[in-house]
């Protein structure tokens, strides 16, 4: 159904009908609107921030004989968008533009804030009354010249949606003709998109980092929009000054294997097996989603990582019975193992879950679980039974030893420093390979009996 006070910005129609709701971050909604007679999808801030013109509007007045035509003259005039013609009544007829024009007039300077003008439109004003009476033709210039001037010299306005779309185009393209990776070229126009849609002029870095400024991010959630519109910019051949940004390292969330293991136990056929991948291989989630079948070698139960991300180095894993049977049962309907699922699908599926299980178990830690926990868990769970950073850093890939030093402050406060108590196994031969699939280690053997231990 149509709505009262509400214009297409496009094409002025009032044939405008609601088209849903779009739900914000912050928890708020907005209304959209479709136009009926052009098809322009558009927000309900849009359509509020658009200017209004008065058709008929006494801006002129009829010359008086007796006066000089030197003075304003008045009269009411016809302001309207025109297609481009030939033979329009008005002598001074020219394309407005976002850079503005050599004669920039009061009428100019309404239809330059309108938001959605475009280069195939042109502006015209033709009088009612005294057309073929040169004198009446003449427009009025801006009472401030230096105003005129400014805007003459490029004074920046916002883009429409339309160029700022072309924009995060136009950026992504550079971005992978610089060779930089794909989730790297989705993270960083993501970013741009994100600041687009709060209010900033991605042509204005102060507008940039007001937006910035006002919003409640992490660290690190900052410091990646930073780079990302620093990367914008480089793009331009611009500089700005960066706004400054504190990142505080945090302890990472290290939950219990039971309550990894109940989030696998409780998810679908495919995150399930992504999940015990992760929670066997430490990978980071987008280089698990780009593991191809290739990459598996059943019958030695060998996972091979030949494209890591962050520049780590390649890695090989033994795989468990579980895991292999697991991605087994999964469908091969392409290369890689997760089929089509992307890492946002995979995301949104392990956010139900978690809050599923969450509720069910009455364990609201399990929503603190993502996917990079389970490489937190595992490294963590390594230091502590082998007490060896260098193995650590070659198990997650690390290129220094920095990187994996946070895991060893975790497990002297999850273990204690000096814990050196141990679960003793005695086994026989045939009991040794399931010993050693649990984390047990080889001590020695005697009269025939093998020692393994494990720390507890």
């Amino acid at each position: 159904m149509g709505t009262k006070n509400i214009r297409c910005p496009e094409c002025g129609s009032e044939r405008v009908w609601k088209d849903g709701l779009r739900h914000l971050s912050s928890g708020g909604t907005v209304q959209r609107y479709i136009c009926r007679s052009c098809g322009l999808r558009f927000s309900e801030s849009t359509a509020n921030n658009q200017v209004k013109f008065n058709i008929f509007r006494q801006m002129f007045k009829e010359p008086d004989s007796g006066k000089d035509l030197s003075e304003t003259n008045i009269f009411q005039s016809d302001l309207s968008f025109q297609p481009v013609t030939e033979g329009l009544p008005l002598q001074i007829s020219e394309y407005i533009t976002p850079q503005g024009s050599s004669t920039v007039t009061i009428t100019e300077k309404n239809i330059n804030i309108f938001p959605y003008n475009s280069k195939e439109r042109r502006v015209g004003v033709s009088s009612v009354r005294g057309a073929k009476n040169s004198a009446s033709q003449r427009l009025v210039k801006m009472e401030n010249v230096a105003e005129a001037k400014k805007q003459a010299a490029g004074a920046t306005t916002k883009l429409s949606e339309a160029d700022v779309k072309g924009k995060l185009l136009e950026f992504a393209w550079w971005m992978k003709k610089q060779g930089y990776a794909n989730e790297t070229i989705r993270c960083n126009t993501s970013a741009l998109k994100v600041l687009v849609e709060r209010g900033a002029d991605i042509n204005s870095p102060e507008s940039v980092k007001e937006v910035i400024a006002r919003q409640n991010w992490s660290g690190n959630r900052r410091k990646n929009v930073i780079n990302a519109y620093t990367l914008f910019l480089k793009m331009h051949s611009a500089h700005w000054e960066k706004p400054k940004c504190t990142i505080e390292q945090k302890i990472p969330f290290i939950p219990t294997e039971q309550e990894l293991d109940a989030l696998i136990a409780g998810a679908g056929k495919k995150l399930a097996a992504f999940l015990q991948l992760l929670k066997e291989t430490t990978m980071r989630a987008g280089e698990a989603i780009r593991l191809e079948w290739t990459d598996i070698d059943f019958e030695r139960r060998i996972i091979t990582l030949n494209k890591p991300e962050k520049r780590n180095n390649p890695r090989m894993w033994k795989a468990s019975k579980e895991l292999i049977a697991m991605l087994k049962g999964l469908p091969k309907e392409g290369r890689r193992v997760s089929c089509k699922a992307t890492c946002f699908t995979l995301k949104h599926a392990m956010w139900r879950t978690r809050k599923r299980l969450a509720s069910k178990l009455k364990n609201p830690r399990l929503e603190k679980i993502t996917f990079h926990t389970f490489r937190h868990w595992k490294a963590t769970i390594l230091y502590h039974q082998t007490k060896d950073p260098y193995y650590i850093k070659q198990f997650l890939g690390h290129k220094t030893l920095k990187n994996t030093e946070i895991y060893i402050t975790i497990e002297k406060t999850l273990f204690g420093e000096y814990s050196d108590e141990f679960t003793v196994k005695v086994a026989s031969k045939p009991e040794v390979k399931a010993l050693l699939e649990t984390g047990f280690e080889y001590i020695y053997e005697k009269d025939g009996l093998m020692f393994f231990r494990k720390r507890k």
